[in-house]
């Protein structure tokens, strides 16, 4: 694992990225530093990362950190989505999950704006 730190909004979560190669590709291009989206209760933004599509799902969870291809995006699922049938998040389309963020994600329901900032944890 690979561990990182996600800042949003200069709050500090603790993440790990696991052994896919879509995940080493967005280590690889850290920090990353940018404004970013909301989609229900997932937050997202583009990464300046190509890589061919690996291990698609649906199924995700509350704190995975996944990579939604169609958008060329760096997803962080911490609650429902508009597209959830229940209080799993459910992404728009298949994504490759990267990783999980911990500490309580549910401070990040209050959000309305969220600027982002990934670095290499030391």
């Amino acid at each position: 694992m690979r561990k990182i730190d996600i800042f949003i909004n200069n709050q500090k979560f603790e993440a790990e990225l696991n052994q896919t190669k879509t995940s080493q590709k967005i280590y690889q291009s850290l920090p990353i530093e940018t404004e970013a989206s909301f989609w229900g209760n997932e937050i997202y933004f583009e990464v300046a990362v190509k890589i061919a599509n690996e291990n698609l799902t649906k199924d995700v969870r509350v704190g995975d950190l996944a990579f939604w291809p169609e958008g060329n995006s760096f997803c962080i699922f911490y609650g429902p989505t508009p597209v959830s049938i229940n209080n799993t998040p459910k992404p728009a389309s298949p994504v490759t999950i990267i990783g999980k963020i911990y500490g309580n994600l549910e401070k990040l329901k209050e959000l309305s704006r969220a600027q982002i900032k990934i670095i290499v944890r030391h």
